[in-house]
């Protein structure tokens, strides 16, 4: 067992040495050695216990007792012979098992160390390639003899060669596994005439907002309390469960519900401010990728579980005067869990979904899946962008620290134009030489011709590599062709924040989760901010949030209960309605307004007593 969960490696850690492993072997044949003694103890006392149990019965058949019962103890004393013989040849059998293990432990570390050597050698080969067939391409368009007797050398500008040079970045294409080979462009390749002006990189990367809130926001909440509960001892007979119908107390819950976190989207809007101001729609779609990209970014550390927020909860953030947007949540549907979702911003944008979580225990792991659809809209270009969510895996359920992966494929479609980016999240895997948290994308035009480059990681930054020239290359391991990008070198698009000082004792929160819960005055009485059990949770009063946490839910079942025994057409919610949705034909919710002037005039009396 402690083989296998040295498999299962924290993302947070370093992947482990070869002597690491070693050790671990080492570590795993101690322990059989002493499982061994184990037995060889057992099979001494079986030996002990079955020769006295021998004798006794060899005494019994020297009594003088009926015929039928002597051949009874007889055939007892011959099936004790057969059991202990039996226990000794299974001690054998252990221990021959032991000296094989042994033996070919380190045949099997040194068969795997050639093969790492193998694959490096053969990447480096590779990369060497890559780099000797630039070279022989330029050299043979500068060579004198053959632009000469070329027909086409007059269409080949003299400059061109110096935008393939060995500074370049290749990417693969993304038919296959999406590797690619990393040199720095130089100066004249990025101010080469022939390309369209690539944007400037200060008016692209991001950084914390300079604008001054109008009210001072909190920066801290109290530390979470150290109380220890066994996870496995509550989900072990959950397996394949829904997640949402698990009674879960607030010990494995982060004082946030699943509201906030969905609000928590919005962390890196400037990204949507920026590609509101972008003339390309292509440059405006790399950056809508990286805003999809940049919202798992606060899933790195966050192992907690959200609140999962009754029905008709709402959630509020208006943030109208320092940022420039409006955002709100309602819970529209309790089973499935399902929330709706609506921003508009003054600065050009609105942002709506509706997200349905799906989520099911495996045993090792929690698989949560994010089911529904993603839509921007910009005001001035009507640019209409949909995506949906990747799946998130929780690791290490039953032992070991907790850790969090994103993996899956998103594709972002301008429903106007038509252009398109492909992103990958690939998963992490211990044998990978590969960055944990990888993403990979290209952007392409409505024709497929590809455009950008995407790469980075969902828990640090994105950057856009703009491509000058794409060529077929040889066929792949699966006998299809790789397309190789030849491209510029990178410009930063997103770059994650730092967390707050003391956040290991905040639940990890970020500084604009911290203000999430923060008490406010004059929202609507759904709102999250009220909920009692989530706030003594997050003032660390747990065994009075859980007491708080089942009065909540008893009174949510008996309103349901009332509503089904009254015949009703079930439950409508207060600020969204559902309608079909033209581009998607998903029928969802929507925001039907009227929340933000009840706000205004703090007519809460349609509002449904929840808390």
């Amino acid at each position: 067992m402690n083989l296998t969960r040295t498999l299962l490696l924290v993302r947070d850690e370093e992947p482990t040495t070869q002597s690491d492993r070693s050790e671990g072997i080492q570590g795993t044949l101690k322990t059989l050695i002493s499982k061994l003694d184990d037995l060889s103890t057992c099979n001494d006392l079986i030996a002990k216990h079955g020769a006295a149990l021998q004798r006794s019965l060899s005494e019994l058949e020297a009594l003088r007792v009926p015929v039928e019962g002597g051949e009874k103890i007889k055939g007892v004393n011959e099936r004790a012979t057969l059991f202990r013989i039996t226990s000794n040849a299974m001690i054998n059998a252990c221990r021959d098992f032991l000296d094989l293990a042994e033996t070919h432990s380190r045949r099997w570390q040194r068969a795997l160390q050639y093969e790492r050597e193998q694959r490096i050698h053969l990447e480096e080969t590779i990369e060497q390639l890559a780099k000797q067939h630039n070279s022989l391409e330029r050299a043979w368009r500068e060579a004198p003899t053959l632009s000469a007797n070329t027909p086409s050398s007059s269409t080949t500008k003299k400059g061109e060669a110096s935008d393939e040079d060995e500074d370049t970045e290749y990417f693969d294409a993304m038919e296959d596994s999406p590797a690619f080979i990393t040199v720095t462009a130089t100066e004249n390749t990025q101010h080469s005439g022939g390309h369209t002006n690539d944007w400037n990189q200060d008016n692209v990367s991001v950084s914390p907002t300079n604008s001054s809130p109008l009210r001072r926001r909190r920066s801290h909440i109290p530390d979470k309390p150290n109380y220890s509960l066994n996870l496995w001892s509550i989900m072990k007979n959950c397996i394949g469960k829904e997640l949402s119908k698990i009674p879960m107390p607030v010990n494995f819950n982060e004082p946030l519900s699943m509201l906030q976190r969905l609000t928590e989207d919005l962390e890196y809007h400037e990204l949507l401010d920026k590609a509101a101001r972008c003339e390309s729609s292509l440059e405006q779609l790399c950056l809508v990728a990286a805003f999809s990209v940049s919202s798992y970014s606060t899933t790195v550390h966050r192992t907690a579980k959200p609140f999962n927020p009754l029905l008709g909860e709402t959630y509020e953030l208006d943030r109208l005067d320092d940022l420039g947007y409006r955002s709100l949540c309602e819970q529209v549907s309790h089973h499935p869990p399902a929330a709706a979702h609506h921003v508009i911003s003054q600065r050009g944008w609105t942002l709506w979904q509706q997200i349905t979580i799906s989520s099911k225990f495996r045993g090792k792991y929690l698989s949560i899946m994010p089911l529904g659809a993603i839509h921007l809209q910009f005001h001035s270009s009507e640019n209409h962008y949909v995506w949906r969510k990747v799946i998130s895996t929780v690791h290490n359920i039953i032992v070991g620290k907790l850790w969090i992966d994103q993996s899956g494929d998103i594709e972002i479609v301008n429903h106007r134009t038509k252009e398109t980016c492909q992103l990958k999240f690939s998963p992490y895997s211990y044998f990978s030489r590969d960055v944990p948290r990888k993403v990979t994308g290209v952007v392409s035009d409505s024709g497929g011709q590809a455009h950008y480059i995407l790469s980075g990681t969902w828990d640090d930054k994105i950057e856009s590599s703009k491509i000058v020239q794409s060529s077929k290359g040889g066929s792949g391991s699966e006998g299809k062709q790789k397309t190789v990008y030849q491209t510029l070198s990178p410009k930063l698009l997103w770059k994650k924040y730092p967390l707050p000082d003391n956040a290991e004792n905040m639940y990890f929160f970020s500084s604009l989760a911290l203000t999430l819960n923060e008490p406010e005055d004059g929202v609507g009485l759904t709102d999250s901010r009220l909920r009692p059990d989530q706030r003594l949770m997050e003032a660390g009063r747990w065994d009075e949030a859980n007491s708080e946490k089942q009065r909540l839910e008893e009174k949510q079942r008996a309103v349901r209960r009332r509503r089904e025994a009254e015949a009703t057409d079930g439950f409508q919610p207060q600020w969204f309605h559902k309608r079909k949705n033209a581009i998607t034909g998903e029928t969802t919710f929507v925001y039907k307004g009227g929340y933000w002037e009840a706000k205004d005039s703090q007519d809460w009396s349609t509002c449904s007593e929840i808390f």
